[in-house]
């Protein structure tokens, strides 16, 4: 009877030293996932605030260019 409580204990501490390194796999995949997540949400952001930018600067050339057109014609009634 010893001889089989002995090998349920080990069993049973066999079990928990299993569960404890899946557990740690499980800390260690999540870690990866949230760096994939912050990177591919940093790519996002990089190429929108690009794209923003294009659109500001278009905009920031037509009103310059706009600008520019009107006072050539207040110049020339004067």
């Amino acid at each position: 009877m010893k001889i089989k409580l002995k090998m349920k204990i080990k069993l049973k501490i066999k079990m928990k030293i299993k569960n404890i390194k899946l557990v740690k796999e499980e800390e260690g995949q999540g870690s990866v996932e949230m760096i994939l997540l912050i990177g591919a949400i940093l790519v996002i952001v990089i190429v929108v605030g690009n794209y923003i930018f294009n659109i500001s600067e278009n905009i920031n050339n037509s009103l310059k260019s706009l600008l520019e057109k009107g006072r050539d014609r207040l110049l020339n009634k004067i």
